[in-house]
């Protein structure tokens, strides 16, 4: 029992530290913004050291709560990433809870109560347990999307996101029953066996296929992507960054887990499922964003577009595709977060900062901005010398090794049809003059700026010394199947 907790004890202290936030935020109403917001980042941080001590202390190969957790360096990643993220959106927040005059307290524990349904997700090997891990998170950015109360968006954006997942979560579920009534287990190294012993019935293939369906409704792939539009443009943006990243990071590492390791005997059943999705899901966000001028809404098809780059990972499998996708999601991240930080930077102050057209001459009245937003688009388009190129070169590189060349040739294709959109802002900043509305200051809380220019520097250093990154990535990979 001691050793149990001992690997639990991140998730316990951050569930505990949450509930503390919560209950300072109702003492304090909407005062004591700054404070609570460090306190939030220093929780996330304790956390860490936690995660970082418990791994220290556990054998990276055990299991515990009888086979239904692990702590190994597959987990290790992920909740260091979703760690990471919750940081850097807490840090976001501050001006902007601040400027709409809401709660705080509330807000920032349900970004921590999301971060634990994550990190359990990551270290869940029973299918019940990544069951439980992920319904904690969904509730949690059910609430967070329609956090602003006063916005008919916000309420609109919510309504959706809890319809559809609680519909998504349903399949998600029958699917499990169907799998558990057909091989009598839901942990995934027993599950494994069972499926490569025997024969499955077709129970447990209709089991499979309810199973993807759900995890690529969590992932916002094709045509289980409906929701993701309307619910980014409707959130607060802070809570568009987040759930562009950290909920989409817990549902590879979930899809990682239990497909390439539970399921890996019915490749051969469910591997052409995935590569269909990931193919119609990079035509579709791409296509999709051409027409779109609400920058949020063309951050969302965008974020529908890499989660069919990442997908690609997933089909090439090996280990070279679970490092790529690994790879591809620290990658996704700090370039993500820093494009949607200067969209809350410009609305920080008298820019709307939602549509195209409120680039317009950017580059003239803040260069610094400009090319930081420069960067951004460029690495999601896959333009070296930045991250998001290195990106998407392993997760090519991964899939042609595997045999999935024409999956690599959508690819490609599609991330040139996302250039088109992506220069379409640094045409706006640089090319296009302004109306002469907006004013000449921009002006954002210092720790948003902060966040920007740390996911700038990131995106440079990893597109330019990517080993040390490949290779943390290759050294937590190795774990994914030894469930």
């Amino acid at each position: 029992m001691r050793a149990d907790l001992i690997a639990l004890l991140p998730e316990l202290m951050l569930a505990t530290l949450a509930m503390a936030v919560l209950l300072a935020g109702l003492a304090s109403g909407k005062a004591r913004h700054g404070l609570l917001g460090a306190g939030a980042v220093l929780a996330l941080a304790a956390t860490g050291v936690t995660l970082w001590l418990a791994a220290g202390a556990t054998d990276p190969g055990a299991h515990f709560f009888s086979g239904m957790f692990v702590l190994d360096h597959f987990a290790i990643f992920f909740k260091a990433l979703f760690l990471l993220t919750a940081a850097l959106v807490v840090l976001l927040s501050h001006d902007y809870l601040k400027r709409n005059d809401y709660r705080p307290g509330e807000y920032l524990a349900l970004v921590m109560f999301a971060t634990v349904g994550m990190m359990t997700m990551a270290s869940g090997v029973n299918l019940a347990v990544i069951y439980v891990g992920l319904e904690l998170m969904a509730l949690s950015t059910y609430i967070l999307a329609g956090y602003f109360r006063r916005e008919v968006k916000s309420h609109e954006a919510a309504a959706k996101y809890f319809v559809l997942g609680a519909m998504s979560s349903g399949i998600l579920l029958y699917g499990l029953s169907l799998i558990y009534g057909a091989t009598g287990t839901l942990d995934l190294a027993t599950l494994a066996r069972v499926l490569a012993s025997a024969k499955p019935g077709p129970s447990a293939l209709v089991g499979v296929a309810l199973l993807a369906c759900g995890f690529l409704f969590k992932v916002a792939a094709v045509p289980f992507h409906v929701w993701t539009p309307d619910v980014y443009e409707g959130a607060p943006t802070p809570i568009t960054a987040f759930m562009s990243v950290g909920p989409k990071a817990a549902a590879f590492a979930m899809f990682l887990r239990v497909f390439i390791g539970g399921l890996a005997p019915l490749a051969a059943s469910w591997i052409w499922l995935v590569g269909v999705a990931a193919a119609l899901t990079m035509i579709w966000g791409n296509v999709a964003a051409l027409t779109q001028d609400n920058v949020k809404r063309m951050l969302a098809y965008s974020s529908i577009a890499h989660a069919g780059y990442a997908l690609v990972g997933l089909v090439a499998g090996g280990p070279a595709g679970v490092n790529s996708v690994l790879f591809y999601m620290l990658v996704y991240t700090v370039t993500n977060i820093g494009a949607f930080g200067f969209v809350i930077l410009l609305e920080s102050r008298g820019y709307a900062g939602e549509t195209v057209a409120d680039y317009a001459g950017l580059a003239r009245r803040h260069p610094a901005a400009a090319f930081g937003m420069l960067l951004f688009m460029l690495s999601l388009g896959g333009i070296p010398p930045t991250a998001g190129f290195m990106g998407k070169l392993y997760l090519f590189a991964a899939a042609v090794n595997a045999g999935y060349v024409w999956l690599v040739v959508v690819a490609v294709l599609m991330s040139a049809v996302s250039l088109y959109y992506y220069l379409r802002i640094v045409l706006q900043m640089y090319l296009r003059e302004g109306d002469g509305a907006e004013p000449a200051t921009l002006v954002a809380a210092p720790w948003t700026e902060r966040v920007i220019w740390a996911c700038g520097v990131a995106v440079l250093v990893i597109g330019l010394l990517p080993a040390p990154f490949l290779a943390a990535a290759r050294a937590m990979a190795g774990a994914v199947g030894l469930l």
